[in-house]
């Protein structure tokens, strides 16, 4: 009777390991993917800074051309964009304010 036992660990040790083995293999599969992507993403992020890096010289050299203060520019677009993010806020704030006081207005 014992041998009889242990075979039957020793098949389900048998089959445990081959299901980590199996489990193995796919993360090992996943791991290439994940590698693949990050160096096709990579290879973009890079063509893409070449190509803003291009496009930022001849904009420069537009504004320049057409005596446009580039560096002002910039700064104002900086400053709009933050009174919009700052208007935004107020808006969002003034709605959870006004949603709050109908809140409590039912209670």
């Amino acid at each position: 009777m014992a041998l009889g036992g242990t075979a039957k660990k020793l098949q389900k040790v048998a089959e445990m390991a081959e299901d980590v083995y199996k489990k193995l293999n796919e993360l090992r599969e996943q791991v290439v993917e994940v590698r693949e992507t990050v160096n096709e993403t990579k290879s973009r992020v890079d063509r893409l800074e070449a190509e803003n890096a291009e496009q930022r010289a001849i904009l420069e050299a537009i504004a320049e051309e057409q005596g446009v203060d580039l560096d002002a520019a910039i700064a104002q677009a900086h400053i709009s964009e933050a009174e919009d993010d700052a208007a935004g806020d107020e808006t969002a704030d003034a709605d959870a304010d006004a949603s709050s006081d109908a809140t409590t207005d039912d209670a």
